[in-house]
């Protein structure tokens, strides 16, 4: 009983602390725009540094982040000693509610900080490498894009060494609901591209 209500909490609460929208919040209060409408149209870090600038973009980074941290230690509080995968739950229904978020109409972003947020507690070690790969190739392209991505893809590889399989496993699945947004973002790009050139053969 008393895992079916951690479970239940940590779902619940995870997915309303996703459901913050940080980076609109944010844009709306320095630029009074909603990130939805401008720029690539995602509401996060990078729409927001391009949009508001790299000093008020911050906050989104680092609400973002915090977003995913705090779901995953609320499952970490709650799991006993063979419920490793609760900090997962509470980091992937934090993904959720930021990519579907109550508080903001159902359209988010692509959760990719909120799932950062979420490794740096469950699963600190690989998470803590990866970074430092991040900032080693970071110094030596300069491109801060070409090595977040680094990072991003190294981290399983570095997990798998470290914690093993399963929780590897489990961190795939969180990194496998990223896919999903950036190919449902690609679609919906498409799809708006095929309308405006239909708009204008009309």
């Amino acid at each position: 009983m008393l895992s079916a209500v951690s479970l239940l909490v940590t779902i619940v609460a995870g997915y309303l602390v996703g459901s913050i929208p940080v980076a609109n919040l944010v844009a709306r209060r320095r630029a009074g725009t909603d990130l939805r409408d401008v720029g690539d149209r995602n509401p996060g870090y990078w729409n927001a540094k391009e949009t508001l600038g790299r000093r008020s973009a911050v906050p989104v980074f680092v609400g973002d982040v915090a977003k995913g941290a705090a779901a995953a230690a609320l499952g970490l509080v709650l799991a006993t000693d063979d419920q490793w995968w609760l900090a997962y739950v509470g980091a992937g229904a934090a993904m959720v509610g930021h990519a579907f978020p109550v508080f903001a109409g159902f359209r988010g972003g692509r959760s990719v900080l909120t799932f950062v947020g979420g490794a740096l507690v469950f699963t600190p070690l690989a998470a803590a490498i990866s970074v430092a790969i991040m900032l080693l190739t970071f110094g030596g392209t300069r491109h801060f894009a070409v090595a977040s991505r680094v990072g991003m893809v190294a981290l399983p590889f570095v997990q798998l060494l470290v914690d093993g399989p399963y929780r590897t496993a489990a961190t795939g699945v969180l990194m496998t609901f990223i896919g999903l947004r950036f190919a449902q973002a690609a679609l919906q790009g498409s799809r708006t591209r095929d309308r405006a050139t239909s708009g204008d053969a009309g």
